[in-house]
C-alpha cells in the first residue's frame, strides 16, 4: 500500500445571508457617524462600529482546505487567509457512506445533523458523507476531487458511490 496524500482548497461563495451582514455593517456605521456630532460617546460608537465591522467582514471571509492522507480526511477552515482552525477530521473507519449529494443511497439520512464546509454554489460536485463522531451519526457536505474520491474507493468500495 502506498502512501496517499493530497489538499484541496475550496473558496466559500457569499451568499444573501453574507451580503445582508456586509450591508447591515455598512448601514449601521453610515448611521453612527452623525453621533459625533449629537453625543459625547460618539467617536467612540463610530470606532466600536468600524472594528466590529472589520472584524464580521474578515470572518465572511471563509476558505476550506480538505488534507486527505492515507484515510484520514480533515478540514480546516481558513479565515481572511490568516487564521485557520481544524472543523473535521474523520478517518475511512468512521465513515458509514460517501455518495454524491444527489445519490438514493443518502436521502434518509438528509434529517441528521449538517456540516456544510463547501463552496455553498451547488455545482454538483459537492458528495455527502455520513460518519459516526463519538457515537452519534452526523451529515458531512465536502466538495472532493476525484484523486479523493478514487482513493476513498480504493480503501472502502462497499461505502463509496462514485458519479
Amino acid at each position: 500500500m502506498g502512501e496517499f496524500y493530497t489538499e484541496l482548497l475550496v473558496k466559500r461563495k457569499s451568499g444573501a445571508k453574507e451580503l445582508f451582514v456586509k450591508v447591515s455593517l455598512i448601514a449601521l456605521i453610515l448611521l453612527a457617524i452623525p453621533t459625533i456630532f449629537i453625543f459625547t460617546f460618539g467617536m467612540v460608537l463610530v470606532i466600536v462600529t468600524i472594528g466590529l465591522a472589520v472584524f464580521m467582514f474578515a470572518r465572511l471571509d471563509i476558505e476550506y482546505e480538505y488534507l486527505y492522507f492515507n484515510g484520514d480526511f480533515d478540514v480546516d477552515i481558513i479565515f481572511h487567509k490568516t487564521k485557520r482552525k481544524r472543523v473535521f477530521s474523520a478517518n475511512v473507519s468512521d465513515m458509514e457512506i460517501v455518495a454524491p449529494i444527489n445519490a438514493i443511497e443518502v436521502k434518509h439520512y438528509e434529517k441528521l445533523k449538517t456540516y456544510d464546509y463547501s463552496s455553498g454554489t451547488r455545482s454538483g460536485n459537492e458528495y455527502v458523507m455520513i460518519v459516526s463522531l463519538s457515537g452519534q451519526k452526523v451529515r458531512v457536505v465536502f466538495e472532493p476531487n476525484e484523486k479523493i474520491i478514487e482513493d476513498l474507493f480504493w480503501r472502502a468500495p462497499r461505502k463509496v458511490i462514485r458519479k
